[in-house]
Order: structure tokens, then C-alpha cells, then sequence
């Protein structure tokens, strides 16, 4: 008998895109689920149609919070009442075609500690164009997504390891979640999958990429790819991650990898391109300084938080550092596609 598997949508103000994400989800090949929405708190009439799906799919249960939440723990309360066996994640900006669930959950292997998949997610309205097919690190914990606006020409078309799925469009085995403690809500939202995995892979979980698992993404529709917001989150999350999941020596090391990778995002602004010249372009040069003191500052504030996580985690990892960081080696992701591709 196929296992239950819960899915997991979480909404904020993105009623022009839940009846998309909802049909695809009614559309699935795989018959043995259950769907929990969780709205955090909208003010766009979505809350309204979340309640018209409740009524409209069986075995779906409608979460209401006040406001938002966050990513982090809106999944956590969504786990809470979560009675799957696996866990899959889908924004509800992106549409999955009908066998997703099917073609991940069929690859799924908890005995062999495969408990984290994912598939190929497409930008919706690029043709063919990858948005991620799995993720990929650089030395200083910020990551991005493997292939990111690449063309879609059977480059990542086998089945293969992977460093962690993307949260967009994942699928995890509950124990990943049990053992973890979940997704970390001082997070509130971007860098949390990251964090999720590299936590889950410190106890020993893999991750395995699906190809024939695909989803088609509106990236950053909810708050903007360039929401000062999200760019804060993201640059202070990757430090939270190395501080609790990285080698101290390689934690030590952070300021000067970090410091690399700051000197190209400017020599990439300079010339208009990558995510800093665009934000550059759009925003200034102030702005964008203002913003990383921003996330600096709001990763002091939580730091000794932080530091509590991070001996616990390196208490409980059954990876040595040593294994830890050959990890990271394998799945590096080139500076110059990190800071040049956007």
C-alpha cells in the first residue's frame, strides 16, 4: 500500500496563484495523501478560497494564523498535525506536474537514510529555462540553487545525489523532521531548507535528486526578487547556518571567504551583473550597504541563540568534520556563477 505522504502549502497573500498550485496538487498521480494549508494571516481574499479548497478536496485541513508567521513556523505547526509518513513541501507559487509526488516518493528510502528528494523546478513563463535542481554551497554558507537559469537540455536529466532539495517543491521522511526538530523559526523565511539540510545531513540523511519529478515555479512571486526584506533574510540566514552547521575551522575562516565573495559581487555590479547589479541598478550602491549591515546586525541580536543551537548539533552529528567538509567540496558552487548568474 502506498505510505501517506502530507503536503504542505503555506500561503501569504498569494491568491493569484493558489488555484493553480491547489488543481496541480488534486491533479497527483499519488492517491494516498492528505493536504495542509496554512495561511499566515493574508489580506487578499485568500484565506476565503483556502477555505472553498478545505471544503472542495478530501483529506484537506485548513490552518488560519493571525498574521504572519513565517515560513518556518508555519511548516512546523503544519507538521504538527501532519500524519504522513512523508512530508512534501510546495509553494504556493508553484504548480507540480500530476506524477511529482509519485516520482519522488517511489525513490524514497528511509532504511538507506534517503530521506530528503527533490526534483527539477522550472521557471514558470521561461520555457525551459531551471530555476534549481538541488543546491549547491560556497565556503561561507550562502548557497543557490544547482543549474539556476541554465537551459533545460538534459544537462540534469539523471537521477544522483544531492546536497538538499529545495523547499520549494521537497519531499522529506518525518524522522528528517523528528530528529531535526524541523525548520528553525528565527529563520522566518530564505536559507531555511539550507539550514534544514545541512542539519539533517550532519545526522547522517541524503539527499537524492529526481528529474522526472518536476515543478514549474513563479520564483520569488510572493515578496519580490529583490525585496530588501529577502535580501536581508538571505545574507543573514547563510551566517546562522555556518555558525550552527560548519566546522569552527571553517567557521573561523568565514569573514575572509565571505569578504571574496563580497569583492565579486561588486566587481559583478560594476558591470550590471548578478543579483547586486541588479539591485544596484534598481536600488543604489547605498541601499545595498545599508542592507548588509541590516543582516548583520539582526544575526548579532540572535548569535548567542544561535551558539546554543550549534552545541547541540555538533553534540548530536554523526558526520565528522572531516566528512563534513569533503561535503562541502563536493557540492561547491563556482563564485563567479554564484555572483555573474542571476
Amino acid at each position: 500500500m502506498e505510505p501517506l505522504v502530507s503536503v504542505i502549502v503555506v500561503n501569504w497573500n498569494g491568491l493569484k496563484f493558489l488555484d493553480d498550485c491547489l488543481s496541480s496538487l488534486e491533479r497527483q498521480t499519488w492517491r494516498n495523501k492528505e493536504v495542509i494549508l496554512v495561511d499566515n494571516g493574508s489580506g487578499d481574499g485568500s484565506a476565503e478560497l483556502i477555505r472553498r479548497w478545505a471544503d472542495r478536496m478530501p483529506e484537506t485541513k485548513a490552518i488560519f494564523l493571525p498574521g504572519n508567521a513565517g515560513f518556518c513556523e508555519a511548516n512546523n505547526l503544519a507538521f504538527a498535525k501532519a500524519r504522513g509518513e512523508w512530508i512534501a513541501l510546495l509553494n504556493n507559487d508553484a504548480v507540480a506536474e500530476p506524477g511529482w509526488i509519485e516520482e519522488l516518493a517511489k525513490r524514497g528510502d528511509p532504511a538507506g537514510r534517503i530521506g530528503m528528494l527533490g526534483g527539477k523546478i522550472l521557471f514558470a513563463g521561461k520555457e525551459g529555462i531551471i530555476d534549481k535542481a538541488g543546491h549547491l554551497i560556497y565556503w561561507d554558507g550562502q548557497n543557490r540553487g544547482r543549474g539556476t537559469m541554465e537551459k533545460d537540455i538534459g544537462q540534469y536529466d539523471t537521477e544522483e545525489e544531492i546536497l538538499w532539495p529545495d523547499g520549494c517543491a521537497a519531499l522529506y521522511h518525518r524522522r528528517v523532521f523528528e530528529e531535526t526538530g524541523g525548520f528553525d523559526r528565527s529563520f522566518f523565511a530564505y536559507g531555511d531548507d539550507a539550514d534544514l539540510g545541512m542539519r539533517a545531513r550532519l545526522l547522517g540523511w541524503k539527499a537524492w535528486y529526481v528529474p522526472s519529478a518536476v515543478v514549474h515555479h513563479r520564483h520569488s512571486a510572493t515578496a519580490g526578487a529583490y525585496s530588501s526584506r529577502k535580501i536581508m533574510l538571505v545574507e543573514r540566514n547563510r551566517l546562522l547556518l555556518a555558525i550552527k552547521s560548519f566546522p569552527l575551522r571553517l567557521l573561523v575562516a568565514n569573514p575572509f571567504w565571505s569578504a571574496r565573495r563580497f569583492a565579486w559581487h561588486a566587481y559583478a555590479a560594476l558591470k550590471h551583473q548578478g543579483a547586486a547589479g541588479q539591485f544596484v541598478s534598481a536600488q543604489g550602491w547605498g541601499l545595498l550597504l545599508l542592507i548588509l549591515f541590516w543582516s548583520h546586525l539582526s544575526a548579532a541580536r540572535i548569535l548567542p541563540a544561535a551558539l546554543v543551537k550549534r552545541q547541540k548539533i555538533q553534540k548530536t552529528r554523526k558526520l565528522s568534520h572531516r566528512e563534513m567538509l569533503e561535503l562541502l567540496r563536493r557540492f561547491q558552487i563556482d563564485l563567479r556563477q554564484l555572483t555573474f548568474r542571476d
